[in-house]
């Protein structure tokens, strides 16, 4: 670890999923009991924006009853601790890494405690219920919708991520699967210009081959034992 001094860090919903939140990806490919095009597209949110705000009020709703792990409180430490440069970008919508502490934290899919206007563009924090209609407090246009990043859109700070990946001396993947683009891609960028890779993951994820270390098993044990050997204990 001596020489390294800038590090980037990519969850997934597998650090979350031990605090008890749903991957996105569960069984048969539902996401609590919807189709990814039922819930997570423009063209859901175009046809049927009851189901779609409805689904996101749930999950919003659904922070209240989990809590950080002890994976985002490991990196929360490095985050304070870490004398260089560090950026966490987190696939994930819930609010746990800022829970647990973390600071330098980018949601590269929007976040579910956040609304969007379609009209004008600003993001507004958003704790309660978000039905079709309501009224953006900026340009008062009734257009604000969930601000999650849908199938289709571009993920939020792209420029950020691709120069913190571009600068990087070493990039770690946390619990994801391996299988959404652009953020699979990442490895082979951080590889591109030189950095050290490794994954830490329940499984070994699509783009496993692409690291150069891999290790397997739950973020709440491998995050802080990792994080310690980081910091020097």
């Amino acid at each position: 670890m001596r020489a390294i001094r800038n590090i980037v860090i990519l969850t997934g919903a597998g650090v979350s999923a031990e605090s008890g939140v749903a991957t996105f990806r569960g069984p048969g490919g539902l996401w609590e009991g919807h189709r990814v095009e039922e819930v997570c597209t423009p063209q859901a949110l175009a046809h049927g924006p009851e189901l779609v705000h409805r689904f996101y009020d749930e999950r919003r709703a659904k922070l209240a009853s989990v809590e950080p792990n002890a994976a985002h409180r490991a990196l929360a430490r490095l985050d304070a601790e870490w004398p260089g440069a560090l950026l966490l970008v987190t696939q994930n919508v819930d609010d746990l890494h800022e829970r647990a502490g973390s600071r330098r934290l980018v949601h590269m899919h929007g976040e579910l405690k956040s609304a969007l206007c379609a009209a004008c563009g600003i993001r507004e924090p958003w704790e309660d219920s978000l039905p079709p209609g309501t009224e953006c407090p900026d340009c008062g246009t009734p257009a604000l919708r969930p601000d999650i990043v849908f199938f289709g859109e571009m993920p939020y700070h792209m420029e950020t991520i691709e120069r913190a990946l571009a600068e990087a001396d070493l990039f770690v993947s946390i619990g994801t699967s391996g299988a959404v683009y652009p953020a699979a891609g990442f490895v082979r960028t951080a590889r591109y210009h030189g950095a050290a890779t490794l994954e830490l993951n329940l499984d070994p994820s699509e783009g496993s081959l692409w690291f150069g270390e891999s290790r397997m098993g739950p973020a709440g044990v491998l995050v802080p034992a990792w994080v310690e050997a980081v910091l020097g204990g």
